[in-house]
């Protein structure tokens, strides 16, 4: 579908990457991966017609419809979020009442999936956030059924239950995606193939990201032999030449050496994985047995009411999670802990707390003019002085960036910093609002560590899955004006129970204590909090629940195996293609035969792929 040949491109002295070749073909979902600086998001550019090469090519056949989401892009605001939406349909102007009907209906399906109510369609977009003016862009993007969609960073202005729903769309269309993340799990359950940018080079990868990390592990072990091999090489060929190169008989000798070393083409080691770096949040004293303590909080804005009848009480280490759509209140009672805003109801902070809090304008209250060592560095403590270099080389500030300026950072590059700074002081309650949208897996990983190794109490607001797995204990709910308690970790959560019409995603780590969504503040007559529903209706509805899932299964292993198939008899076509090349094989009437008979198992392939696709979509649709 697009072909790229011998791509170069040269920003300074090194290129950026050279002599890259690859293939996007029709059902490949490419998780495109590399450090901060490799080249991601200029290599999107690149297919997208934005940006030209140094040198190579880029061939995309004339039918071809390519769509671009970048991570920042400047939007008009002249329309209602219906009018802007359906602007994805100008180019397809039809008197079709039913094709109008259609194309109204997966409007508002895919406004919906996205998080929009109904009521929010003719609301003007000037009214909505940069974030959810992003999605309507996204929208319109999926809209347009592109046979190639390249996305840097779509999740990051994406709550939990809209980066399902965009998992389960780009599972279900069949067509091309390359996508740019850091968001482990959505890559893992949307991309099938992992390219990665690494030392001026690609590396493709037919598997998932997972799988992938494994591999490369193994390829970097290779590389790091290879090159104590090449090293010792050199060493001891630069021996010889000093120990004969003024003796006449071994002249030919040491000018073959000396040439050798001339031509030699360095083996290059991938950059080392920092990950495993450890990091310890500082001491801090022990604070009273309940941090925080909400009493029936309540919080307007006028009409508006964001929550009401709050009741929570946090005890000293738990860690917990605040998620659910954006818009929700997560954010507002965070600022209300802070005691950044008014509130009704009582918010009782616990003897001896120290907060540390996080939030996005915390970086703005960096100091512009010291540099990101600097910054570090002062409040940097003992032994962890010793460290600092690292510290910043864990999240992306290696090298030279550590001696940039905090005022020539950008935004990302500004959080990043301010979430080190963080690290460094004493606190004994953390609160950390949507910690990991400008890091790496790797600084997530290094940041995950040190939470998790925390002794004091965390609020982590995030719609990061694979963050949160294994880090949180319990998770509050932010939903219609409520705040629910659920026990457990956030694959518990999302778990449906049997009177769920939801499908998130199931837990990775296997089956779980299922909890029933309470809202705090709703109790039954007795005043307990209200049972789980029991009798037939439950049972029915389980049943009907394992029989939807039992025949989504069937359908995914039906498309599974197709996919299989249909790449099979591709990579035959191609084989066979290559002998027909030679003269010998324009000259084997048989080859010919035989390559007829493959097109027309591929296609019979294909036609099985597709209706099995579907029927795959229906089925998600009619849930």
């Amino acid at each position: 579908m697009i072909s790229v040949e011998n791509l170069k491109v040269e920003f300074g002295v090194e290129p950026l990457f050279e002599g890259v070749s690859y293939v996007i073909n029709p059902r490949d979902r490419i998780a495109l991966v590399g450090k901060n600086g490799a080249g991601k998001t200029t290599m999107l550019r690149i297919l997208a017609g934005l940006q030209p090469p140094t040198g190579g090519t880029v061939a995309i056949p004339k039918d071809t419809r390519v769509c671009y989401l970048p991570q920042v892009m400047r939007l008009a605001d002249t329309r209602t979020v219906r009018e802007e939406a359906l602007s994805a349909f100008e180019g397809a102007h039809t008197a079709d009442e039913g094709e109008v009907y259609r194309q109204l209906a997966e409007m508002e399906r895919t406004l919906k999936g996205l998080g929009f109510r109904a009521e929010d369609l003719d609301r003007p977009t000037s009214e909505f956030s940069g974030g959810w003016r992003m999605r309507i862009e996204l929208a319109k993007l999926l809209l347009q059924h592109p046979d190639v969609l390249l996305l840097d960073e779509p999740t990051n202005h994406l709550d939990i239950d809209s980066i399902q729903w965009l998992e389960g769309f780009l599972a279900r269309n069949g067509k091309a995606v390359m996508l740019v993340s850091h968001d482990r799990a959505f890559i893992n359950n949307v991309t099938n193939r992992t390219i990665e940018i690494s030392c001026g080079t690609i590396y493709d990868y037919r598997v998932k990201y997972d799988e992938f990390v494994r591999l490369r592990r193994e390829r970097r072990e290779q590389q790091l032999r290879a090159y104590e091999n090449q090293q010792r090489e050199i060493a001891e060929t630069r021996e010889f030449i000093e120990r004969f190169r003024y003796k006449p008989t071994k002249a030919v000798q040491v000018q073959s050496r000396i040439k050798w070393l001339e031509k030699i083409v360095p083996i290059k080691v991938d950059e080392e994985d920092r990950s495993q770096l450890r990091l310890k949040f500082q001491p801090a004293q022990r604070s009273g047995s309940y941090p925080i303590i909400c009493e029936d909080v309540r919080k307007a804005y006028g009409d508006h009411v964001v929550f009401s009848g709050v009741n929570l009480t946090l005890k000293r280490g738990e860690k917990v999670a605040f998620v659910g759509r954006n818009g929700e209140g997560k954010t507002t009672l965070v600022k209300c802990i802070m005691g950044e805003i008014p509130f009704d109801g009582k918010l009782t902070i616990g003897h001896n707390v120290t907060i540390g809090y996080f939030a996005q304008n915390q970086a703005q209250l960096l100091d512009d003019e010291l540099t990101v060592f600097d910054t570090i560095d002062r409040v940097a403590v003992g032994d962890i002085r010793l460290k600092i270099r690292d510290i910043l080389g864990a999240f992306m500030f290696g090298g030279e960036a550590s001696d940039k300026k905090v005022k020539v950072l950008s935004g990302g590059e500004r959080s990043r910093l301010a979430m080190i700074k963080l690290l460094l002081e004493s606190v004994n309650l953390l609160i950390l609002d949507e910690p990991t949208n400008h890091l790496d897996m790797r600084s997530k990983d290094v940041l995950k560590d040190a939470i998790r190794d925390f002794g004091g109490t965390v609020i982590v607001v995030s719609h990061d899955r694979e963050f949160l797995d294994g880090l949180v204990t319990k998770v509050y709910e932010f939903a219609d004006g409520h705040v629910r308690e659920h026990l457990g970790g956030i694959y518990d959560y999302l778990r449906p129970t049997p009177t769920q019409q939801a499908s998130p995603l199931p837990s990775p780590k296997g089956k779980g204590a299922q909890q029933e969504r309470v809202p705090i503040n709703e109790k039954n007559a007795t005043g307990q909090a209200a049972p789980f529903p029991s009798g037939e209706g439950r049972g029915e509805a389980y049943e009907a629940r394992k029989e939807q899932q039992r025949q989504r299964r069937k359908l995914e292993k039906a498309v599974e195996e197709a996919e299989k198939k249909v790449t099979k008899l591709e990579a035959e076509l191609k084989e066979l293609e290559g002998w027909i090349a030679t003269p010998s094989g324009a000259a084997n009437p048989a080859l010919f035969e035989s390559y007829a008979q493959l097109k027309e198992q591929l296609a019979a392939a294909e036609s099985v792929w597709e209706e099995a696709m579907m029927k795959l979509e229906e089925q998600g649709q009619a849930n």
